[in-house]
């Protein structure tokens, strides 16, 4: 296997059919086994180990579920059905698991499964610019720039510390340009916004120049939202987060949602609940406010809405 190959493999992950909804099971789980790597040089793992914290990663940054067995076994499915050219799951006895056992955590711990990428994908990742490109790559192509920094830490990916030279292959030099962001996009967001966020009207500024403010995509850019005001929104750095993560929403009508599954002890946490039902500001005359098609990938596909799915 060549870095180009590892490459094309990652970009060419089959996404898990859950309805319409977004499923990062597999690259959460990827992301995971690379913070693995990176600490011990191993991705060598029991089912037993990968259950609560690819789980939990599966819960923070997918959709929601109600069933609190389904919650704590999310990683099930990535285990069982990675691609098999990346990934070698096995059981007790040695023998390889077929992607078509259950996807149920008792079932797997029952067999003493474990699992590891394959030492062509290891050998690779042994370059410290392969792990960076890796990750970056699986980054870039599901989730938005805003959660990046909390997925690595997540992780414990530190890609800073990574030698990222070796990102500029001709591969992923062709992802970083499909994805290159519109010049523009950014200010005319926070313009049309007046600068100020539209869910709290922060306006904090140092001198002439705004701080603490952000354009937030409603459709991520990854999912191919596109570059426009009618996609966009001015937010603070704090409910732009949030946003990301789902713990705020919207309504077709363009009012703010607060996820039932927040939860704040403090009255500045609290704050959070008291945007639900708040209209979004609107945007200066001429601009169009965010278009409902948006507003309705969001809802599905990040807002944490209790029972919205159940895998």
């Amino acid at each position: 296997m060549t870095r180009d190959e590892l490459m094309g493999a990652l970009a060419g992950l089959r996404r898990a059919q859950i309805g319409n909804r977004r499923a990062p099971h597999k690259p959460l789980l990827l992301l995971w086994l690379l913070g693995r790597f990176a600490a011990f040089g191993s991705t060598a793992v029991a089912y037993d180990e990968v259950e609560e914290p690819v789980s939990r990663l599966i819960n923070d940054f997918g959709s929601a579920v109600t069933s609190v067995t389904r919650a704590r076994q999310r990683a099930a499915m990535p285990f069982v059905h990675l691609e098999r050219g990346l990934w070698d799951p096995r059981d007790r006895a040695g023998d390889a698991l077929g992607s078509d056992v259950p996807e149920r955590g008792g079932f797997l711990r029952d067999r003493g499964a474990h699992g590891r990428l394959r030492p062509e994908v290891e050998t690779l990742l042994a370059d410290p610019g392969n792990l960076a490109a890796a990750a970056r790559l699986l980054l870039e192509q599901h989730f938005t720039p805003a959660l990046e920094a909390v997925i690595c830490d997540a992780v414990a990916l530190d890609l800073t510390e990574l030698d990222e030279s070796a990102y500029e292959s001709a591969y992923a030099r062709g992802v970083r340009k499909r994805r290159k962001r519109r010049a523009g996009f950014a200010e005319e967001v926070l313009r049309a916004y007046a600068y100020a966020c539209a869910f709290c009207g922060f306006d904090g500024a140092i001198g002439r120049n705004p701080v603490g403010l952000e354009a937030a995509h409603v459709r991520w850019h990854s999912q191919d939202g596109p570059e426009d005001v009618g996609n966009g929104l001015a937010l603070c750095s704090l409910h732009h987060t949030l946003f990301d993560l789902g713990v705020l929403g919207l309504l077709p009508d363009l009012r703010i949602q607060v996820s039932q599954l927040y939860v704040a002890r403090s009255r500045a946490g609290q704050v959070i609940d008291d945007l639900h039902g708040e209209s979004v500001a609107t945007p200066r005359p001429g601009q169009p406010p965010v278009r409902p098609e948006f507003v309705l990938w969001h809802g599905q596909q990040v807002f944490k809405r209790p029972g919205a799915q159940t895998v």
